[in-house]
């Protein structure tokens, strides 16, 4: 059986893979960058556009880390504002499951899925570290071993509210984490709730998403380890009941479209090298060796000493640097791999940070992005651009004619809701 391919559409900020130099970058405040990007998307068919959401300016050195997003609005308010100028494409936010309350999440999420007629996602993240915690009032009470235990209570409690409107909208929900009692003021939604996103790639986040989730974020774009995370997140439905259409699995994936193969691989090495630039190639390497590092060339070798694995971390918060769970066994492969191909800082930078997922002609990009879908390494994917907010304008024009025309992506959108464009059942 043929599958058909799911696809959203990810309005980058919170990272460095766009290209903010670029002179087609357009603004991160200005309504008009999220209503082209939005309206892009939605002409290509896409199951939903997704925004994703920073609690705290990052920092590094004590300084602000200046390849974040300053000022964009907030999420809910973006979301809102895209329900009015779109008709069917779905409408993701992540919001945290920490620092918020359910009953203010649940009432905003329900009043976006009623204004949007069934098309809200809310993408449920935790946060455990005490830098993003200082904005709020619990700032960094929760150790990290409670933050998915924390992320189902809240859930579950927003479900209870979600659904209390059988019961007059009265609700009431004790457990370890919530006392909360009283009366939710909204009927139920033309979804029922939000449809459920989740992005964890530890053992505990697989089991939450398969537990509670209707999709999930995975970082596992190639073939390989696609199949693998594929199998093992699916595998784990059984238990919780569920079957394996019950639950979304969808990569994150960049692209560089061109002509011809050879002028996308060209083209891929320039948004590399703007991606990271001299300066920012620095700053990444600061993720690892745990110090600054201005006075390094970055056309130079790697620092000769260790990384600093004791005390705190030169960028609090930041995602990136818990990533290199062993910064002494990072520094040491890419010592090899910067002597075996004669790679400056920069250079090696580019080469372990900055790799697009799909380059290629049209047909190569839709065929492999067809494939990896029929394979099972996937049930679509959630692209990232490199350029906002016209980054997906040839990527629509030129990429999703090839895919309907092979009967595997949507000509027109079939229901209303999003839980009808994700082919999720819906709920009792």
């Amino acid at each position: 059986m043929v599958k058909q391919i799911r696809l959203a559409a990810h309005f980058p900020g919170v990272n460095n893979t766009t290209v903010w130099s670029d002179p087609a970058a357009g603004s991160h405040i200005d309504f008009e960058s999220f209503r082209h990007f939005a309206r892009t998307a939605e002409r290509g068919r896409f199951d939903f556009l997704f925004l994703a959401e920073g609690l705290r300016l990052r920092e590094q050195g004590g300084q602000l880390y200046d390849l974040d997003v300053v000022g964009r609005p907030d999420t809910f308010a973006v979301l809102a504002a895209l329900a009015a100028v779109t008709d069917r494409i779905g409408l993701a936010g992540t919001i945290n499951s920490t620092f918020n309350e359910p009953y203010e999440v649940a009432r905003q999420f329900a009043s976006l899925d009623h204004l949007s007629d069934g098309r809200a996602a809310w993408n449920v993240v935790t946060s455990w570290d005490a830098f993003t915690g200082e904005n709020f009032r619990r700032g960094g009470f929760l150790p990290k071993e409670q933050r998915y235990g924390r992320a189902r209570s809240f859930l579950d409690a927003a479900s209870v509210l979600f659904d209390s409107w059988r019961d007059g909208g009265a609700f009431a929900v004790r457990d370890e984490h919530f006392d909360v009692e009283g009366r939710f003021g909204l009927p139920r939604t033309p979804q029922g709730r939000p449809v459920i996103i989740q992005a964890g790639d530890s053992p505990e986040g697989r089991d939450f998403a398969a537990a509670k989730a209707d999709a999930i974020f995975s970082r596992h774009a190639g073939a390989e380890a696609g199949k693998a995370f594929y199998a093992d997140v699916k595998g784990r439905l059984p238990a919780h009941g569920r079957a394996p259409e019950d639950l979304v699995i969808l990569p994150a994936a960049t692209f560089v479209l061109g002509d011809s193969d050879a002028e996308a691989r060209e083209r891929a090495r320039e948004v590399r090298a703007q991606q990271v630039s001299p300066q920012t190639a620095i700053k990444l390497l600061e993720h690892v060796w745990n110090r600054d590092l201005s006075d390094l060339d970055p056309d130079g070798p790697l620092p000769q000493d260790d990384p600093v694995v004791d005390g705190g971390t030169i960028a609090p918060g930041r995602a990136s640097v818990r990533m290199y769970r062993d910064p002494l066994a990072t520094a040491r492969e890419w010592r090899e791999l910067s002597r075996a191909r004669g790679l400056s800082v920069r250079e090696l930078m580019i080469e372990v940070t900055a790799e697009q997922t799909f380059v290629g002609s049209p047909e190569t990009v839709a065929t492999s992005i067809n494939d990896l879908v029929q394979q099972d390494a996937a049930d679509g994917f959630v692209l990232v651009p490199h350029i906002t907010p016209g980054g997906f304008d040839e990527f629509v024009d030129r990429v999703v004619p090839l895919l309907q025309e092979r009967g595997v992506f949507r000509t027109e959108y079939a229901g209303t809701t999003l839980r009808e464009h994700l082919g999720l059942k819906p709920l009792g």
